[in-house]
């Protein structure tokens, strides 16, 4: 694989927050999704959305390498199945990422503050074999923006509690991104079955 390109693996890529997400979007083409640092511990919802792609696609867990980290990397592990999981490590360098005022309380750097060329190199190890293997996507019709508009789940008067209701009865977080929420919708459901899916929940 060469040094630049993008990494693609079906599994869905686990970090802390907003900060490690961005970091590595140009990196990968994984879906990511957030803890929100120790918020994963309180919110069933997440919970219940990291138990269903686990099964489906599998995780890759890419903490920061602290103890606060890999509390929150054990505490998935144990949620999901060992067995449905990769971890990726990144090494536990001394510093502190430049928009913080004051480092980490173990003075180390976190995901977002890694070098690039070593971040890759932690998901590579951990996807070994897997690295490269292009994402499978279900077969059919894709569910798009336009899907989530024609629902009436975006972009629309009301759309917001539609959003919430569908969220709350599929048993997802109420607060993905729309991209986060289609990327979510793409995994778990084809177009039909989220189409007759929302009909039923949303009429009722």
């Amino acid at each position: 694989m060469m040094q630049n390109e993008m990494i693609h693996t079906d599994r869905v890529l686990i970090v802390e927050g907003k900060y490690d997400a961005v970091r590595l979007a140009h990196l990968t083409d994984a879906m990511i999704l957030l803890t929100d640092g120790f918020g994963i511990y309180k919110d069933k919802q997440r919970q219940q959305l990291f138990r269903a792609l686990a099964q489906k696609n599998g995780l890759i867990l890419l903490t920061d390498s602290d103890a606060a980290g890999f509390r929150i990397r054990n505490y998935i592990t144990n949620m999901v199945g060992a067995q449905n999981v990769v971890q990726a490590y990144v090494p536990a360098i001394h510093g502190k990422e430049k928009r913080k005022a004051q480092p980490g309380k173990e003075g180390l750097l976190g995901v977002e503050g890694v070098d690039d060329a070593l971040v890759r190199q932690a998901l590579l190890d951990a996807l070994g074999a897997e690295a490269g293997a292009a994402p499978v996507r279900p077969a059919g019709r894709q569910i798009t923006y336009t899907d989530l508009y024609e629902w009436g789940l975006s972009g629309k008067p009301g759309s917001a509690e539609r959003k919430a209701r569908l969220l709350n009865a599929l048993g997802l977080p109420p607060r993905l991104s729309k991209k986060e929420l289609v990327e979510a919708f793409n995994r778990l459901y084809t177009f039909e079955q989220l189409d007759e899916l929302q009909l039923k929940i949303l009429q009722e």
